[in-house]
């Protein structure tokens, strides 16, 4: 990574229609803090942009639930996230919001572009229209019972209750959420983005990064294009939004997906009014141009990776993305995380009920990042992390050097005098300073769940040399030496505070302050030793870095989930009965079955036939076709590069003329709906599954 070029980084832009939870934090909003107070810490000019998305559906239903207006609306939840996020210290260089008159002008000037150019393509489509409420319905405006798990209060662009993903006419028997009545379908004229005709360019996109993209981004992308792009509307018929700029176009706004991600742009343009151009627009030399990163969650991969770039592309003056981290999704105490169910932990109230641990959340969220696959937040893991990791190795390995250093040296760092405690050091100088560069190459490929735990490894390592040289007993028989162990522990103490800067910001500065020392620019590729403190200086007071967790805090967050479970409707909460236990089976059976880790490379439905995928997955052993029943479960684009259990030794069969060598392993839950059986990280492809 060229950190001596200029970065542009953006976080996706929160719905202002409720609270910041602690997915949205896990999903984009952590890991750009992360990698932006990093490249600040290298001395790095990077702007850090994000702001609330104002506008679309949800925000219009949120207003109609509460009474009040759109904008009333996302004043009220703008405020709260706004607060939250300084709160919890995550660091944006400008948080703007898409109803300010400088992102309506940008956006506006963006589809101008495109329309005097010619990109758009005019259509007319059948909509759902409600004749009493005399107006067009988005597909959040339209209820009705799910084709697939006959959940009678679906969305017309998803059922909660099932996940699957909807088309507002593939429902029985819809309604209007406004009046309540039978929608009819009326033509409307509506500006379609032809991504069929700018496919070739976004191939070439893709292509390039192949290896850049993690492997679900870059699997969503290359399933979306393997089944052709397809023209997508850019304007919709609403009241509440971005008005379209052309004539023949009352009651119409931008669709939220063509506005929404300009509001980085439009962000950029407040912050830096003078000198936006230098981080969005393409510079007279390539290398001068800026390299744009976007973090956001898996669902918002196809706007971030395909459509945005297509309409960067076609406006022909910006650059594109060059990264896109996208990361998976975050589960709480084992069911989905939802807004709409009040299933979540909100980060306003963790700030208040758990005062003074940012950096505790900082640190569980990075621990448990879903970088790679779903993973799963509980309040019992975050004790534990915390107790067991932050308080017993990290805070322990500090509170131990300072207390010692305070005890028999007055609390100035001693000289390292001792030739032959410093030549014991050497290969521990080493391992540390292996271990800054180890933590500073994962930042580099935004491997952030690697690089915090190098952090704690970092901290073992001092643990390690402390236990080893035992300085408690060393002071009463070689004073010198005993003082050496400890400067070179201060050391290691000053070693952590570089490297926990990017992740426990509020600890890295306590850290400085007690050090008495300052973050150095660059300091990521210095050798060991660079830092060395200078002998006598008077240290800082010292303090307890982590308070342990008790479990009476633990049980107040889990009572307060299980009421909220409690009040949830029958229809949205997780269904409770399970299958009973099959017939006893012998151990010779069961072994007689191959049960292998692998990887799903590509899906794509099978032609006349609704419930199947033909799916390629890597086993490790070799690459094969698989035919499975999950295609009412899933979209081929949101499983490429999923891990999966493999059947590898079954018999192959036949299914719509195309040869399945082999099953993957799927759960079925009480309510009927499949889950992926997924290995671990550490099961590399082809590991037998025993």
């Amino acid at each position: 990574m060229d950190k001596k070029k200029h970065f542009l980084v953006t976080a996706a832009l929160p719905y202002a229609n409720g609270p910041v939870h602690i997915g949205h934090l896990a999903g984009c909003y952590l890991p750009a803090d992360i990698f932006v107070r990093y490249l600040r810490s290298c001395g790095t000019d990077v702007k850090f942009i994000c702001g609330s998305d104002e506008h679309g559906v949800p925000i219009t239903i949120k207003a109609k639930k509460e009474g009040i207006t759109p904008q009333q609306v996302v004043d009220k939840y703008n405020g709260i996230m706004k607060k939250s996020f300084e709160d919890f210290g995550i660091t944006f260089d400008h948080y703007s919001r898409t109803t300010n008159p400088i992102h309506h002008q940008t956006a506006s000037d963006f589809f101008r572009t495109l329309y005097d150019k010619n990109v758009f393509v005019e259509e007319t489509t059948e909509q759902f229209y409600d004749e009493e409420a005399k107006q067009f319905l988005a597909d959040r405006y339209i209820t009705g019972t799910c084709p697939k798990c006959s959940n009678p209060k679906a969305y017309g662009d998803q059922c909660e209750k099932c996940g699957s993903t909807l088309n507002a006419t593939d429902l029985i028997d819809p309604h209007s959420a406004l009046s309540g009545s039978k929608p009819v379908l009326r033509k409307t004229k509506n500006w379609f983005l032809p991504l069929d005709k700018l496919q070739p360019d976004i191939e070439r996109y893709i292509a390039a990064r192949k290896n850049i993209f993690r492997p679900t981004a870059y699997g969503q992308c290359r399933s979306w294009l393997d089944q052709q792009l397809q023209p997508r509307a850019m304007t919709r018929d609403l009241d509440w939004g971005v008005k379209v700029p052309v004539k023949d176009a009352e009651g119409k706004v931008l669709y939220v997906w063509f506005d929404a991600p300009i509001g980085y742009i439009s962000a950029t343009k407040e912050l830096l009014p003078n000198d936006w151009e230098r981080y969005w627009k393409k510079q007279p030399n390539e290398k001068d141009n800026a390299s744009l990163i976007h973090f956001i969650g898996k669902d918002n991969i196809v706007f971030h990776c395909i459509i945005f770039p297509a309409m960067l592309m076609a406006h022909g003056d910006f650059i594109v993305p060059e990264n896109v981290p996208a990361n998976e999704f975050l589960n709480l105490e084992g069911d989905k995380i939802s807004t709409s169910r009040n299933w979540a932990v909100w980060l306003n109230e963790y700030l208040e009920e758990m005062p003074d641990r940012e950096d505790e959340l900082r640190y569980v969220l990075t621990s448990i990042a879903p970088e790679t696959k779903d993973s799963e937040f509980t309040w019992k893991d975050y004790q534990a992390r915390i107790n067991n990791e932050l308080c017993s190795i990290l805070g322990n390995f500090v509170n131990r050097v300072m207390v010692l250093t305070a005890q028999n040296f007055e609390s100035r760092v001693p000289e390292a005098a001792s030739a032959s405690v410093n030549e014991a050091f050497a290969p521990v100088a080493e391992k540390v300073f292996g271990l800054r560069q180890n933590i500073a190459a994962e930042l580099d490929k935004y491997n952030f769940r690697e690089a915090m735990s190098l952090c704690m490894d970092l901290a073992r390592v001092g643990n390690k040399y402390l236990q080893e040289n035992e300085p408690w007993k060393l002071v009463k028989q070689d004073k010198a030496a005993a003082g050496s162990v400890l400067h070179h522990g201060l050391t290691i103490c000053h070693e952590l505070a570089v490297c926990l800067q990017p992740f426990l910001p509020n600890t890295a500065a306590k850290l400085f302050a007690m050090l008495q020392a300052t973050p150095e620019n660059a300091a990521w590729d210095k050798p060991s030793g660079s830092f060395a403190l200078q002998a006598g200086t008077m240290l800082g007071a010292s303090e307890i870095l982590f308070k342990k967790v008790e479990d009476a805090d633990i049980e107040k967050q889990i009572q307060k989930l299980q009421a909220t479970k409690a009040a949830m409707p029958e229809s949205s909460a997780p269904a409770a009965d399970l299958l009973p236990q099959k017939e006893a089976t012998t151990f010779d059976d069961f072994v007689k079955m191959d049960i292998r880790t692998g990887t799903i490379l590509a899906a794509e439905k099978v032609s006349g036939a609704d419930k199947l995928l033909k799916l390629t997955i890597d086993t490790g052993i070799d690459q094969r076709t698989v035919v499975s029943g999950i295609a009412m479960f899933f979209k081929p684009e949101e499983i490429v590069g999923k891990r999966v259990s493999i059947l590898v030794n079954l018999l192959p069969r036949k299914l719509k003329g195309i040869v399945s060598n082999g099953m993957i392993l799927m759960a079925e839950n009480p309510d009927g709906k499949l889950v992926f059986v997924t290995p671990d990280e550490g099961a590399l492809n082809g590991s037998s599954i025993k």
